[in-house]
């Protein structure tokens, strides 16, 4: 059972971890799938379109890339939470083919070209901290058209997908499995039938799915699997084990044989970690390894003083008499160069270590945090293997470790590819892409200047040498030299935003960071095309680098912007000055560092924007715009807990807009916490929801001071329960809002600024309205496929929603329509003024399509059914006529101001529409009345044509 927080309403901060959440088992997802489809189906704001407003340039992760084999111009393109892409013309552009499934997350793809049948593993298989779960392997045989149920549904991520070339029914596929929990349906499937039935033919255990699966060219018979035994947490990522190995398969599949033992020369036991492998033939094949075996130490030297740069270790060891003997130039530039504030230099630290007040561990302990623990992690790293008799035996081939490939992060990577034309052209992928000509003995990057890193895909072309496709953490790049140049292919809106923002300028301008892409901005009204290669300036424009995080906007001067990157590396930047401020709040000498989130949250008071908040396992406080810094709280988490991944820290922050200093927030590890005076004391607050869920939203209500809101999110337990509360007495007690949404874990809820009973909710899957203050919700899906939403915001001037997607960049929508709603059973929205123009319907420069009016009419009707709609001339004749089908909801209707011949007679002499080039009538200068007449009444307004 799932244990409750067991805290009281108390200020007391000491508080337990208790168990943890419970996996979701399929069966309730497929259920909570159906649902979505119904409710699509009903909803009354189906109408309510989404536009995307990019951005596309710096795009997002691929994952996987396959082409056609005979016209390597036509490839499918896997993008990790950004859906399946088609191009025939070279990537040059691209669309969309898997919208209409139940998922966009994907790990990998196999395509049979000639049948035009796609497979489609869902799930991502790299293990970061937003690689989103799958529901099972989907089939398209029409091309992205409609999609099959899905089938192993308990698989949550798939490594790698195998069709037999001879008999395309026979597939095999390798199951990763869940991403933060043990499961017994990791393994290696197989189908002989298109995949009506399914055999599991090699399982390891229930914490070592299968990363990678590759036959021999020539014979399918033989095969070679790859194990990876991982334990993912939100603290910690143990990601190597006994059970991490190679097996090799002789019947396609059927049955297999462990391959890696002690007599093989691959390594196995404990720090096996990450192996990629690429056939080149039945006998010869490559293995990349993510070894996390720890390497040697290194011979001791005795430092010559003042000689030697210092380190961080050799504080841990140092006696007081040796520190207090340091020169003091040689301290205070390591003081310097690793960020110790600027009070702590060489003579008052000296003075603290004289006195007691500090210790030389001190000085080590200062920079010790998760995220510097991982840098820090002296493991192997990448090394690769060969071997040239079936598997029996393995060689290195090369000396030592391939260093500055994996860093710390070869759980991302650890993809290998040889060119199917010669056996010693070998890549392999990490942090940059890497090529050796020799079999692996030596090594040149091919990251180049038009090339993100990361990477995590490569397709090589076997008749073209050199022709490479490579995919990565900033879309797809092409090379026809072999890595010296490349191309970058990068037309998808397919930007994994973690958070959006806006300014109040007109036009307002979109703010978001990214996954790996750095912070951008850009006009919310930017037109997305191909345009700016002409002018060679890009609309949106990047403002920080590394991973995205969180932005506040000065409202006051929209040039001074507060954002960072992860681990609560912040920054106050002068956009007009072109300046930065480094902002992050340091903590004493002597006191354990502080912990930040890698998504850290900042907030800029609604009450005094010199005010900043940003939430590290403490809220700090800056009253001069993160100048200076006060900790205006105890730790406000569980502790942390011993790891290599920053836990035990804040994750929202929200000021209520009624009272200063009245600030709710929320932590990774499951605790929210309140204080109605500025930090002087602090409330923990009891819900009924599980211990230790990540908080993803806190929300003081901008309509009544003691409301407040509450989502939490499980994904980070495998659980993916909707989590999401309301009190209405500043946390005392709770009403859960997640009774009637679809199974997906929540991350955002907002309030709409005006309509208190309109809030809007973003899940891994899909956004959400509701009407009645969260007691039902109604799914948003029309121009949005079913991405994960990890923002939304609503701007107040413009009204409208943006939605900032985890794989598709942001949606935009206007949210006056909503009024309608509360104006009776037929309600017709006011129309905006055009102008006459004689230009209409006709061709533009260089054969364009002449512009046309754009008259949209929106109306609400409560009964479904036929609308006449009917435009009127001042002597309420009627000059045009159509009918639509209205749904139970907001309808629109698009009306491009045109009138029948027949109603030319009913216009003045002189005032009489002329025929335009395109053959139709447009409404000259005037004024009229468009009429709408459904099941639920009529409504007219008036249209003036200027």
């Amino acid at each position: 059972m799932k244990k409750m927080l067991s805290f009281l309403f108390t200020s007391s901060l000491v508080i337990s971890f208790a168990q943890s959440p419970e996996a979701t088992p399929a069966s309730e997802i497929q259920n909570s799938l159906e649902k979505m489809e119904q409710m699509a189906s009903s909803s009354p704001f189906k109408n309510l379109e989404f536009k995307n407003i990019g951005p596309s340039i710096m795009s997002g992760r691929v994952v996987d890339v396959d082409v056609n084999p005979t016209d390597p111009t036509e490839m499918l393109v896997a993008y990790a939470s950004g859906g399946l892409w088609y191009s025939n013309n070279n990537g040059t552009s691209f669309t969309p083919i898997m919208d209409t499934a139940a998922t966009i997350n994907l790990g990998d793809i196999a395509v049979d070209w000639d049948s035009k049948t796609i497979w489609a593993g869902t799930g991502e298989n790299n293990s970061s901290r937003s690689s989103y779960a799958g529901i099972g392997l989907l089939k398209s045989t029409d091309w992205g058209k409609t999609w099959s149920p899905p089938m192993l549904t308990d698989s949550h991520h798939i490594g790698r997908i195998l069709i037999d070339p001879k008999n395309t029914d026979h597939v095999v596929v390798a199951v990763t499995g869940p991403l933060y929990s043990s499961s017994e349906n990791r393994g290696i499937y197989t189908s002989e039938d298109g995949g009506a039935s399914w055999k599991k033919t090699l399982f390891a255990t229930d914490m070592a799915g299968f990363i990678d699966l590759d036959a021999a060219p020539e014979n399918f018979d033989v095969m070679y699997a790859a194990s990876w035994e991982k334990d993912r947490k939100a603290w910690n990522f143990d990601g190597d084990g006994t059970a991490s190995a190679i097996y090799k398969s002789t019947d396609a599949g059927q049955t297999w044989t462990k391959i890696t033992t002690e007599a093989s020369g691959f390594p196995i036991g404990t720090g096996v970690g990450r192996i990629g492998l690429a056939v080149y033939n039945a006998n010869t094949v490559y293995a990349i390894h993510d070894s996390q075996f720890r390497r040697p130490e290194e011979g001791a030297e005795v430092k010559k003083e003042g000689l030697q740069d210092l380190s961080k270790d050799d504080f841990k060891s140092m006696s007081k008499e040796n520190f207090l003997k340091l020169d003091d130039n040689q301290l205070n530039t390591f003081l310097k160069q690793n960020g110790f504030q600027e009070k702590y230099r060489a003579q008052n630290v000296k003075n603290m270590v004289r006195a007691g007040d500090a210790t030389p561990l001190d000085v080590a302990k200062y920079l010790e945090n998760a995220n510097t623990q991982l840098f820090d992690t002296p493991v192997k790293g990448a090394e690769l293997y060969r071997s040239n008799d079936g598997g029996k035996t393995w060689i290195k081939t090369h000396e030592g470790q391939i260093d500055d490939v994996f860093y710390s992060y070869g759980y991302y990577f650890a993809q290998v590819r040889v060119d199917p034309s010669d056996v010693n052209h070998v890549y392999v992928m990490g942090v940059p892409i890497i090529k050796s000509d020799d079999g692996g003995k030596n090594w040149n990057s091919i990251s180049k200047e038009n090339v993100h890193a990361d990477h995590h895909a490569l397709w090589i072309n076997p008749n073209k040498r050199g022709h490479l496709i490579n995919g990565n953490d900033g879309g797809l790049n092409i090379s026809y030299d072999d890595g010296k140049t490349w191309i970058k292919n990068n037309s998808p809106s397919v930007g994994q935003f973690y958070a959006i923002n806006y300014d109040l300028e007109q036009p307002y301008n979109v703010y978001g960071g990214l996954q790996d892409n750095g912070v951008w901005v850009g006009a919310h009204d930017a037109k997305e095309n191909r345009a700016w290669h002409q002018q060679g300036q890009y609309p949106w424009k990047t403002i920080m680098g590394g991973d995205g995080m969180q932005i506040q906007i000065d409202s006051r001067n929209s040039n001074i912007v507060y954002t960072g990157y992860q681990f609560g590396n912040y920054y106050r930047i002068d956009r007009e000055k072109e300046k930065q401020t480094y902002l992050q709040p340091k903590h004493e000498l002597g006191e354990s560092p502080y912990r930040f989130n890698w998504q850290t949250p900042i907030l800029l008071s609604s009450h005094n924007q010199d005010i900043l908040y940003l939430g590290g396992n403490k809220l700090h406080r800056s009253m001069n715009q993160g100048d200076d810094w006060t900790a205006i709280s105890p730790d406000l988490t569980q502790g942390g807990k011993e790891g290599n991944v920053a836990y035990g820290t804040l994750t929202t922050i929200s000021e209520s807009p009624f009272q200063f200093g009245l600030i709710y927030t929320g932590s990774d590890d499951g605790l929210v916490q309140f204080t109605q005076d500025s930090g002087a004391s602090w409330n923990a607050i009891k819900g009924n929801w599980p211990a230790n869920l990540w908080v993803s939203r806190v929300v003081a209500s901008q309509h009544k001071k003691g409301r407040v809101y509450v989502a939490l999110n499980g994904y980070r337990f495998d659980d993916f329960s909707p989590y999401v509360y309301a009190s209405e007495d500043y946390g005392k007690t709770w009403r859960s809002l997640g009774k009637t949404l679809p199974t997906s874990p929540v991350n955002v809820i907002i309030e709409h600024p005006k309509k208190e009973n309109t809030l809007f909710l973003g899940t891994d899957n899909a956004s959400y309205i509701s009407s009645n203050t969260g007691t039902s919700w109604e799914l948003l899906n029309n121009g949005m496929p079913p991405v994960a939403v990890h923002d939304m915001k609503i701007q107040p001037i413009s009204n409208d929603l943006l939605v900032g997607t985890h794989g598709r960049s942001i949606y935009t929508t206007n949210l006056d329509a909503l009024e309608l709603m509360s104006k009776g059973d037929f309600a017709f929205a006011k129309v905006n003024k055009i102008k006459a123009s004689s230009r209409y319907g006709a061709p533009r420069f260089m054969w364009s399509e002449g512009p046309e009016p754009k008259i949209n009419l929106t109306f609400y009707t409560k009964m479904a059914g036929k609308v006449k709609i009917e435009v009127l001339n001042e002597k309420g004749q009627t000059i045009y006529e159509n009918a639509t089908t209205g749904i139970s909801g907001l309808n629109y209707y698009p009306y491009n101001g045109t009138v029948g011949e027949y109603a030319l007679k009913k216009f003045d002499k002189e005032n009489r529409p002329k025929k335009a080039e395109n053959g139709k009538y447009y409404l000259p200068k005037g004024t009229y009345s468009i009429q709408l007449t459904g099941n639920s009444g009529s409504a007219s307004q008036e249209l003036i044509v200027e």
